[in-house]
C-alpha cells in the first residue's frame, strides 16, 4: 500500500476507452447518456465482459506507470459516470424512458422514475475488487450523487422531487457501504448538477448528498464541475455552489480551476477539507509542463494547506486521446514533484 505523501495525484475518475472497446467517436457526438447506450460497445456482447476487464487493466497499468499515487478503474465499463449505477436501480423503467433537460438545455432521454427507488444489488462492488487485485496502490471508485441522479430522471411517482433525491441518497449510502466494506480506500460522490443547478442544491440536494454520507466512516469525496470539457466549452469563473460544501459531511472536494481559472479565494471557505484542485485543463490538447500544473496549484495554495491539496485533473479524461491523457497524467505527476520539492521542508 502506497503511503500518504504530499500533493499526492489522482484521476477525477475517468480515463479513455480504447477504440477497439468503444465507438469514440459517437460517445463524442453525444451528450453523456443517462439510460443504456449499449450501442456504444464495439465488442459483441458474449465477449464484452472479458474485453472490459482487459481495458481496466491498461488504464490502470497506465496510472500506475504515469505514477499516480491514487488509482482509479478508470470508469471503463461504463458508457456515462451515472448510467450504470441509475439503470439498475429499482423504480426506474427505463425501456420506455422519459426526457430531462441536460445541464445545457438540451432534451436527453432519462430513466422514468415509477416506483419508491430502491438499490437491488451491488453495482460497482466486483469492479472495486477487480481494481485491488490489480494494484497495491491506494483505491478509488466513483458513484453517481443523489442529487445529479434525480436531476437526470423524469418523476412520475413522487410528489415531491426532493423526496426522490432522498430515495436516490439512501441507495448510494448502502453502495458507499459495500464499497468501503470489500476495501475502497477512498469512495467519490459525482455531483456536477449541484453547480447546474444551484438553487434547487440548495432546496434539497445539500440534504440528499448528507444523507448518502450518513453513518460513513471511510475518506469520501465529492466532485463538483462545469461539465466534459468536450461538451461544454464555456466556463464561469466562479462557481454558483460551492461554499456550501462546507456543510457536508464529505472529507475531500474535488474543483476544476484550470480551464476556468477558477478564482481560487473561494476555497478558504472549504476549510477543514482536502481539496483535490483540477489542475488538467481538458479543453487543450497540449499537453501541460510539470511547472504549469505547479503554478495552478500555486494558486490554491494561498487558501488551501499544502497538507490538504490533491492533485487531479478538472473532470473526467474519457474523451481525451489516450496519448494526451497519459502525457497529461505525467505532468501532473512531474508537477507534484517539483511541489514537494519546493514545500516538503
Amino acid at each position: 500500500m502506497t503511503r500518504e505523501v504530499l500533493f499526492p495525484t489522482t484521476l477525477v475518475g475517468s480515463y479513455p476507452q480504447p477504440e477497439w472497446l468503444i465507438d469514440r467517436k459517437q460517445l463524442a457526438g453525444r451528450f453523456p447518456p443517462r439510460v443504456r447506450a449499449k450501442e456504444l460497445w464495439r465488442v459483441p456482447e458474449p465477449f464484452l465482459a472479458e474485453a472490459q476487464d482487459d481495458a481496466t487493466i491498461m488504464a490502470i497499468k497506465a496510472q500506475e506507470e504515469a505514477g499516480l499515487d491514487i488509482v482509479t478503474d478508470g470508469e471503463i465499463r461504463r458508457e456515462s459516470y451515472s448510467n450504470r449505477f441509475a439503470t439498475a436501480l429499482e423504480g426506474v423503467d427505463i425501456d420506455h424512458p422519459g426526457t430531462a433537460l441536460d445541464r445545457s438545455g438540451h432534451p436527453n432521454p432519462v430513466p422514468r422514475i415509477v416506483g419508491k427507488i430502491r438499490r437491488r444489488h451491488p453495482v460497482e462492488v466486483a469492479d472495486l475488487k477487480f481494481l485491488k487485485r490489480h494494484t497495491t496502490r491506494r483505491v478509488k471508485i466513483t458513484v453517481p450523487g443523489p442529487f445529479t441522479m434525480s436531476q437526470q430522471a423524469q418523476n412520475d411517482f413522487y410528489p415531491d422531487a426532493g423526496d426522490a433525491a432522498m430515495d436516490y441518497a439512501a441507495a448510494v449510502n448502502e453502495e458507499i457501504r459495500d464499497l468501503f466494506a470489500a476495501g475502497a480506500d477512498i469512495v467519490q460522490i459525482d455531483e456536477p448538477y449541484m453547480q447546474a443547478r444551484p438553487e434547487k442544491a440548495r432546496e434539497y440536494g445539500l440534504k440528499a448528498l448528507n444523507r448518502a454520507l450518513d453513518g460513513i466512516d471511510g475518506t469520501t469525496a465529492v466532485h463538483i464541475c462545469f461539465g466534459y470539457a468536450a461538451i461544454i466549452h464555456q466556463r464561469p469563473s466562479g462557481y454558483s455552489f460551492l461554499p456550501e460544501l462546507a456543510g457536508c459531511a464529505c472529507r475531500q472536494v474535488s474543483i476544476e480551476t484550470a480551464q476556468s481559472n477558477l478564482d481560487c479565494s473561494v476555497l478558504a471557505k472549504l476549510a477543514g477539507k482536502k481539496i483535490m484542485v483540477g489542475c488538467i485543463n481538458l479543453d487543450d490538447l497540449n499537453v501541460e509542463t510539470p511547472e504549469t500544473v505547479a503554478a495552478r496549484i500555486k494558486r490554491a495554495l494561498p487558501h488551501v494547506r499544502r497538507e490538504d491539496v490533491i492533485l487531479a485533473p478538472d473532470c473526467g479524461m474519457k474523451y481525451l486521446p489516450r496519448e494526451v491523457a497519459f502525457g497529461k497524467m505525467r505532468a501532473m505527476v512531474e508537477g507534484a514533484k517539483l511541489l514537494r520539492a519546493e514545500f516538503a521542508s
